[in-house]
């Protein structure tokens, strides 16, 4: 079934009812399958609605799990995207190796794809699923992501930014870094993807025979390194129209009042889960930020409508000016890398609670996640919980 808008309701209920649904056999067996029994708690995770530790711990008080599962895996590979973030900050949008070709790649979508015209199956579908939902099964990303950088020579950074926006579980390391790892900028290889891979994991409606991408891999290979934009195909369906990106977020914000607690909760877009019923919460959106990493209109409702549960205001505006509004309060907040907000975060105004991981995070960085997650869980062989 295609994830609908009303998929994802932004609060902790529907977050534990997801948790609740989880079954860890079927995702291992299925999970590779468009309609397969993935999880969808991304947008959760995303937005700091339920953390990967206490959601393992929950999903292994009924089913016993080790390092060695698939989903326990799944979850490893969303802590190592946060560790090479931690250490490359910025650095993880830009290539981290060299790419795989010699030419440019090019800087604007193809039109076509954007408005899912491409005339290939796969890809017209993953971009009207991605618009009508916010949501993209893991093998449609990586098919869209390949299609655009290796058939039509798009630089990964312009598809991350662009998926990002469109995405409720948007996250920059994880979107960004697997961008990379497709276009072989963070990987030894490039990730390339046929018709009959297509055929094996997508319904009826996805396949792509006699389509650029209906051949063999060495092809690929070939097209990937040394070919030119494929251009879309001959035969095309009706254009539709891209949601708009929206910088500012639809919301008047609050006005401060003039005395505030003593004690005063900042919560940002990635610090949505439970809070103390007695903690004061000021919600807080950044639009430096977002100048730069614009949202489809749906993620901003689902973070606002959230924000707007747990906390008694919002403010939008610059948060160094924040912090001179509440120069007489005591500030709590969980930390987050995203720029912008993480420079106010750890200006040392704020006394900072780190984001729960269910993997110690090694201090020097580990390039590969074979390296981190090998390194991170032989010694728990057999382990039931976390």
């Amino acid at each position: 079934m295609t994830p609908t808008d009303d998929d994802f309701p932004p609060t902790l209920e529907a977050a534990y009812r997801r948790l609740a649904a989880v079954r860890p056999a079927d995702y291992a067996r299925s999970r590779n399958a468009i309609h397969g029994a993935v999880t969808r708690l991304s947008p959760y995770f995303t937005h700091g609605l339920l953390d990967l530790p206490a959601a393992l711990a929950a999903v292994t008080q009924r089913y016993p799990l080790g390092p060695e599962d698939k989903l326990v895996m799944e979850f490893g590979w969303r802590e190592f995207f946060q560790h090479v973030w931690r250490h490359l900050g910025e650095g993880i949008l830009r290539d981290i190796r060299p790419p795989i070709r010699s030419q440019p790649y090019a800087q604007v979508l193809p039109a076509d794809v954007r408005s899912a015209s491409s005339g290939v199956p796969v890809i017209d579908q993953a971009v009207r699923t991605l618009y009508a939902t916010g949501y993209l099964h893991n093998h449609a990303r990586m098919w869209l992501a390949s299609y655009l950088v290796h058939q039509r020579k798009l630089h990964w950074r312009v598809g991350a930014d662009w998926m990002y926006g469109h995405l409720l579980d948007g996250d920059l390391a994880s979107n960004h870094l697997s961008w990379q790892w497709v276009a072989g900028t963070f990987s030894s290889k490039p990730y390339l993807f046929n018709a009959e891979n297509v055929a094996r994991y997508a319904p009826a409606e996805w396949h792509s025979p006699g389509t650029v991408i209906d051949t063999d891999y060495a092809e690929l290979e070939e097209r990937a390194r040394h070919g030119g934009d494929c251009g879309p195909e001959a035969h095309r369906p009706e254009p539709v129209e891209e949601p708009p990106l929206l910088a500012e977020p639809p919301l008047s914000p609050s006005v401060l009042p003039t005395s505030l607690p003593e004690q005063v909760r900042l919560v940002h877009p990635w610090s949505l889960g439970e809070v103390d019923p007695a903690d004061y919460c000021l919600g807080w959106i950044d639009p430096r930020f977002h100048r730069r990493f614009p949202w489809s209109a749906r993620r901003w409702r689902f973070v606002l409508e959230r924000m707007q549960t747990v906390c008694a205001a919002v403010h939008i505006g610059d948060g160094r000016e924040l912090l001179e509004r509440l120069r007489g309060s005591s500030l709590i907040a969980r930390d987050t890398a995203h720029p912008g907000y993480a420079e106010v975060l750890r200006s040392g105004a704020v006394n900072l609670q780190p984001v729960p991981r269910f993997l110690p995070d090694p201090e020097q960085l580990r390039p590969s996640f074979s390296r981190f997650y090998g390194e991170r869980m032989p010694r728990r062989r057999g382990w039931h919980k976390v």
